[in-house]
């Protein structure tokens, strides 16, 4: 039994580290599989739209960094960064709602648990991606 819970322990605090790491490409993981849903919808067999998401998320990616790379100014590069990070906050979001969906019987503290877990997740993908980049150029 203890080894039981050990083990679940192990497998959220994984999934976490998981979401984490996972929550900056939010926002191309989801164009690409609303792009591949498309395709597929469209008549695409399953590889030809397997190789539509992949496409479309590398260039989702490619686009969003090339936008934050090329800007001078940190309005808008914190623009192109809020752009990656409110995904990753609905994600974290959705997230912590599957996780506490059975364990918490309260919808309001759910919902509250939630909240938190999304802005966490989208303030840790901001400042992941932030970095130093918003600071003054020397």
């Amino acid at each position: 039994m203890i080894a039981v819970m050990l083990m679940s322990i192990a497998l959220i605090a994984g999934l976490c580290v998981l979401a984490y790491t996972l929550a900056v490409y939010a926002l191309p993981f989801m164009l690409a599989v609303e792009a591949a849903r498309f395709a597929y919808a469209t008549g695409s067999s399953l590889f030809g739209a397997g190789l539509v998401g992949l496409v479309a998320g590398a260039t989702a990616y490619g686009l969003l960094i090339f936008a934050f790379t090329s800007q001078r100014s940190p309005i808008l590069r914190l623009i192109v960064v809020l752009a990656f990070a409110l995904p990753a906050g609905i994600a974290g979001y959705a997230l912590v709602h599957g996780v506490t969906r059975e364990a918490v019987p309260s919808g309001g503290w759910r919902v509250i648990f939630c909240m938190v877990g999304g802005c966490v997740t989208g303030v840790s993908a901001l400042m992941r991606l932030a970095g130093g980049a918003l600071s003054p150029a020397e």
